[in-house]
């Protein structure tokens, strides 16, 4: 890709984010009031997170691959249910993916 190529999709995502943030800054509060409009609202982050998530864990190259990621997924998805804190959460779940890459390879 040449640097102009580059620049020029850099200037059309940044315009692109823009224009979508004035647009939702543009919708009438009546709108954003209605129930089940503030209900999805309120549910998109954790459902654009859980699809990240799940997208970084399972999969290589864009192929499904289950390895020791899975693993560590599983184990913070533990240590929540257990409701340990969230720091004791994250050195969890990358203690066990890095036994994991150990034991691996």
């Amino acid at each position: 890709m040449s640097p102009s190529s580059v620049w020029l999709v850099v200037l059309v995502a940044a315009v692109g984010t823009y224009l979508l943030k004035l647009a939702g800054l543009s919708v009438p509060p009546a709108v954003l009031n209605r129930p089940l409009i503030r209900r999805a609202v309120e549910l998109v982050p954790a459902a654009l997170l859980a699809a990240l998530v799940a997208v970084n864990a399972l999969s290589t190259e864009g192929a499904l691959k289950v390895d020791f990621r899975l693993a560590a997924l599983a184990a913070a998805a533990l240590a929540l249910a257990l409701r340990a804190p969230f720091i004791v959460v994250l050195v969890v779940a990358g203690g066990v993916g890095a036994l994991g890459y150990v034991v691996a390879g």
